[in-house]
């Protein structure tokens, strides 16, 4: 696993992917299931795994979370960048921050709290996260009335953020005000686009961003990392030719739920057996895993 520090050369080389992670019927980590799934992932030169929302770490326990970080860590070649995730609760973060400090990973991702929050407040208990585990942040912005882009400036230009996920879901992501008003004060660089293959090209060429992270990169890792190459030579129509091989499963992903679309996409197209996922979700109906499952090995095939 890559132990240093996060760069902009990182961002740009590799998509981000994020998948699912594999447990058993007793809702334990399996190192052998985990183990293909990245394998299969690092296999089509995808160098970044980051174990945020389709890993379900929103539900993750205290009691199980330095097991994971410790099984992640094995499963990993030595030039991959993994990054786990913490929160969404402030109370569970911080208790988290000590768990991390037994154990190397250059960066973590903040899992973004809705509900009982403010933006001060949340720039407040990410820098008192960021204190307590000693280095920079992702920070992830999913939603409009998270944080403004002036608490996010703030958090960069104190040297707390690694790098921003930007996944704040548009009717058309070309028209973004809050993501133009972002790209203005902070380094573009540091920005990936967060919300899969659908709106990559006008984030990565109308805003600039650095790159972009994916779930259906599981599936079909090479494609994935064809597109981004794609999208730093400049080739748009290349770009979109690809990104339409994956509208099948991310529409699906779009119309069920994403995350528990792809836990049950990675076993159905034969890569790894994800398992049962964790309450509170749920695995796929039988209905909708036939139309995923046909999904899944079309794009794991085309």
């Amino acid at each position: 696993m890559q132990t240093s520090p996060v760069t902009i050369e990182n961002l740009s080389q590799s998509v981000i992917a994020v998948p699912p992670l594999a447990r058993d019927g007793a809702m334990k980590f399996v190192p052998e299931e985990n183990q293909k799934i990245v394998s299969h992932i690092e296999q089509g030169g995808v160098r970044i795994l980051l174990y945020g929302g389709n890993a379900n770490f929103y539900h993750i326990r205290l009691s199980e979370y330095a097991e994971i970080l410790a099984g992640l860590i094995q499963v990993a070649l030595d030039d991959t960048l993994i990054v786990p995730a913490v929160g969404p609760a402030y109370g569970l973060m911080m208790d988290q921050a000590e768990v991390l400090k037994d154990f190397n990973y250059p960066t973590v991702m903040i899992l973004p709290h809705q509900g009982i929050t403010s933006y001060d407040g949340v720039e407040t208990g990410i820098r008192h996260f960021a204190e307590a585990f000693g280095k920079p942040i992702v920070l992830y912005i999913k939603h409009d009335g998270y944080i403004e882009v002036e608490n996010a400036k703030r958090l960069v230009d104190d040297g707390l953020v690694s790098f921003i996920k930007y996944a704040v879901v548009r009717d058309d992501p070309s028209i973004d005000p809050y993501l133009s008003e972002l790209v203005e004060k902070v380094d573009p660089n540091l920005i990936v686009s967060g919300i899969g293959e659908h709106p990559v090209i006008p984030h990565l060429r109308d805003f600039r961003l650095n790159g972009f992270t994916s779930g259906c990169v599981c599936v079909r890792p090479e494609l994935s990392a064809a597109m981004l190459k794609a999208c730093k030579a400049g080739d748009w129509d290349l770009a979109d030719e690809i990104r339409q091989k994956f509208v099948g499963l991310e529409d699906l992903r779009n119309e069920i739920n994403p995350i528990r679309v792809l836990h049950d996409a990675v076993q159905l197209a034969g890569i790894g057996e994800t398992g049962p996922a964790v309450p509170s979700l749920s695995n796929l109906s039988p209905e909708d895993g036939t139309r995923v499952s046909a999904a899944a090995n079309d794009l794991k095939t085309c």
